[in-house]
């Protein structure tokens, strides 16, 4: 551990105090910026709290005739419901990183929530331009193709959901930055420094080699590959979809190459290092938890998800998971003295 390590830690916990010591002292609120960040964020929950609200009340907003959505048995409804408190923990975040009694909150408090909101927020915000791109520039569905695909969500839900995501997602990272910067600042500040010990650099090619494999089927995928894919999802495969798989691949192979380039040290700087560490570990350890949960609420035999894509999405996650101890590991050795 370097000397410059070691102040940095000191740094940290000076930044933390100092700040919270401030904000208790003269109780001052968040400046016009950050009030405007934070009302956009919250008026962003809105669509989708309404959403899905409504439905686990029964309406059928927004779901056209013949949607899985409404099909027997409690998982999509169970899904609502957590959906709903998942997006409704975002003004939860906005409070804390916008009034003076949020810096006290315990940091263990606080990473889960936006490792997942990290997470699920950045592959929204990189694939949903991506497919208006795509349709911008003629590469969608055809009218026929579309008319042919199995009913889920009407078009507008989409558009009006992940235009939600996207709001949120600029304005949570815009009051998260400045946010943690008060608290945590010391942790990032100067270089990366020294390698990380050996069985952390196991864990980091670990998870680059599984990466690799992953963002390979992923990219298969995206490119109109079928193998692996369940016969409803190859029936269904429009260049819309491949930008989804290209941007799951992305986000797997990031967390790779951000869990090897901590272990590895050096003099590079430490934000960006941590930067792309956490996006790409959040992304493919939330996304791919997700995706496996998905599967397991496919009933219908004829939409059966294969042992290709289980294996795959499964991938996907425990890559984000080694890469998130990497990141751990790199940042209990920036607080461990010399």
């Amino acid at each position: 551990m370097t000397t410059q390590a070691v102040n940095t830690d000191e740094t940290a916990g000076t930044n933390e105090t100092a700040g919270t010591d401030a904000a208790q002292s003269t109780g001052a609120g968040p400046g016009t910026g950050r009030r405007i960040l934070g009302a956009a964020a919250l008026a962003a929950t809105v669509p989708y709290l309404c959403l899905k609200g409504a439905w686990v009340a029964g309406s059928r907003i927004g779901i056209p005739d013949g949607s899985v959505l409404l099909g027997p048995g409690m998982f999509f409804k169970v899904a609502n419901a957590v959906t709903l408190v998942m997006d409704a923990a975002v003004i939860v975040l906005v409070l804390v990183f916008t009034r003076p009694w949020g810096r006290r909150v315990p940091s263990w408090l606080l990473t889960l929530p936006v490792f997942l909101a990290t997470g699920l927020l950045v592959p929204i915000v990189v694939a949903f331009p991506g497919q208006l791109l795509v349709r911008a520039v003629g590469l969608g569905p055809d009218a026929a193709a579309q008319a042919a695909r199995e009913p889920f969500l009407d078009p507008w839900v989409f558009n009006v959901v992940y235009g939600g995501f996207i709001v949120q997602a600029m304005a949570l990272a815009a009051l998260f930055v400045p946010y943690a910067r008060q608290r945590w600042g010391g942790l990032w500040q100067g270089v990366q420094g020294e390698r990380l010990p050996s069985p952390t650099g196991v864990v980091a090619g670990a998870a680059a080699a599984l990466a690799v494999v992953v963002a390979v089927v992923e990219f298969t995928w995206a490119f109109g590959g079928t193998a692996g894919l369940s016969p409803s999802q190859i029936a269904q495969f429009n260049p819309e979809t491949g930008v989804v798989f290209a941007t799951y691949g992305m986000c797997t192979l990031v967390a790779g190459a951000g869990a090897v380039n901590l272990a590895r040290g050096g003099a590079r700087p430490a934000r960006w290092a941590l930067a792309v560490a956490w996006t790409g570990a959040a992304a493919a350890a939330s996304w791919g938890l997700w995706l496996l949960i998905s599967c397991a609420g496919t009933v219908d035999p004829a939409k059966a998800v294969t042992t290709g894509m289980v294996l795959t999405y499964a991938g996907q996650m425990i890559t984000g998971l080694l890469a998130a101890a990497v990141l751990v590991r790199f940042l209990a050795s920036r607080r461990r003295p010399a």
